[in-house]
């Protein structure tokens, strides 16, 4: 499952984040209670979050450990692959990890939480580096589209 990923910490999204990239940790309340944990879990493992940020998911179905994703805005193209996911309880979400092709390298996870205190959390937690040319010469440009995606995903599963 890791062979042909374009970085070497797979799975780093899990605990400390390696040196050497950029990292983004950000969360947001998205509702409460078990219904909203179980409707926002199936989105996120179902490509919703990606799909209501904007981005073109072609994948063969449902998020799956070692399932390879296209995520496409505009003229780009990001290759990935699921490199692991959660189903537990209170906790669901998966990782994707840059395959070659990808304007970055890294990993990024989405991880919903139902909260002791009833609330229902999104984490989106990150590390990349520039991988291609184009993304190196975007410096601050290629870091602000990075914060805009985020924000989208942290904002579509709090709307119905």
């Amino acid at each position: 499952m890791t062979a042909g990923l374009s970085y070497p910490e797979v799975g780093a999204t899990r605990g400390v984040l390696p040196p050497g990239y950029h990292h983004i940790t950000r969360s947001a309340a998205i509702g409460r209670g078990a219904t909203d944990f179980r409707r926002a879990a199936e989105r996120v493992l179902n490509w919703e979050v990606q799909r209501r940020s904007g981005l073109a998911v072609s994948a063969t179905g449902p998020v799956s450990e070692g399932a390879d994703v296209i995520l496409t805005i505009g003229p780009l193209r990001a290759p990935a692959r699921v490199v692991y996911v959660i189903e537990e309880p209170r906790r669901a979400g998966f990782a994707y990890g840059t395959l070659p092709g990808h304007p970055e390298c890294g990993e990024e996870s989405f991880v919903v939480e139902h909260l002791v205190d009833d609330t229902v959390q999104l984490t989106v937690t990150a590390f990349s580096r520039p991988a291609t040319l184009l993304a190196r010469l975007g410096g601050p440009i290629t870091r602000l589209v990075q914060r805009v995606i985020t924000d989208r995903y942290l904002r579509v599963l709090s709307q119905s």
